[in-house]
């Protein structure tokens, strides 16, 4: 594990101080990932792909953290563009994305991205045209329907990003899913490996991705996913598990 993920509006808008608190002399050792598209306001919380604070953003963090972040992220862009048309959604995010690649330019980063929670809602907009993600992070595993999978493909097709990235591969659920549910045959044998650790390495795969976000308090937890790495995904069964939820979607 050498990378780290958060974002602006984690632990109420206090996630970037108490990492470089915690994490300190240690922090240069990670690449670091961050997000920005949530700012807070007197009601709470809001979204805005406003270039203007999506630059002020970007600076913030780096100036939080004390140190430039690896990677920056557009956190749930369909968030601002739900209700626009294709031609307002498209000019809105053009230009949001343009800030976050000019902040990587300007060396505010060293790459810049897109993290969507809902890939069919950003697929309504037109992204043919717009500045190149280096990084696509989405939600990946068994829990994503084939709807979503498949608008994802599409989504980094039309896109051309350079790298996939997938989060809560879990679903945030604790859990029980695995009990009634058993993603061991995905892997090649000889494993020893739990149906949550398959879960987890299987992931990787709906869809295809570099890396993988997961969240934790219990650092035993992160030990027997990274164990999990070693473990080989049987594509073919992956194909298969992936061409009967289609049958199932015409049926």
């Amino acid at each position: 594990m050498t990378a780290l993920d958060t974002a602006a509006p984690y632990l109420g808008f206090r996630s970037h101080l108490a990492l470089a608190e915690s994490a300190a002399d240690l922090l240069p050792k990670f690449t670091l990932s961050t997000k920005v598209g949530f700012f807070p306001t007197t009601a709470g919380t809001e979204h805005s792909l406003d270039p203007v604070r999506l630059r002020l953003g970007v600076e913030r963090a780096a100036r939080e953290v004390g140190r430039e972040p690896d990677t920056v992220l557009l956190h749930n862009p369909e968030r601002s563009l739900a209700g626009l048309s294709p031609d307002d959604g498209h000019g809105l995010l053009g230009k949001a994305c343009t800030v976050l690649a000019d902040a990587a330019r300007d060396g505010l980063c060293r790459t810049w991205g897109v993290a969507s929670w809902d890939t069919q809602s950003l697929g309504m907009v037109r992204v043919k045209g717009l500045p190149s993600p280096d990084v696509l992070m989405v939600r990946a595993g068994f829990l994503v329907g084939i709807d979503l999978l498949d608008a994802t493909n599409a989504l980094r097709t039309a896109w051309q990003a350079e790298e996939t990235w997938g989060m809560s591969p879990f679903g945030g659920g604790h859990g029980k899913v695995w009990e009634g549910f058993d993603p061991r045959p995905f892997l090649r044998p000889p494993h020893d490996l739990s149906r949550v650790q398959a879960a987890f390495r299987t992931a990787f795969h709906l869809p295809v991705a570099a890396a993988m976000a997961v969240g934790t308090d219990d650092p035993g937890h992160l030990a027997q996913l990274v164990q999990a790495m070693a473990a080989e995904v049987d594509i073919a069964t992956v194909s298969q598990y992936l061409h009967a939820l289609h049958g199932l979607r015409q049926s």
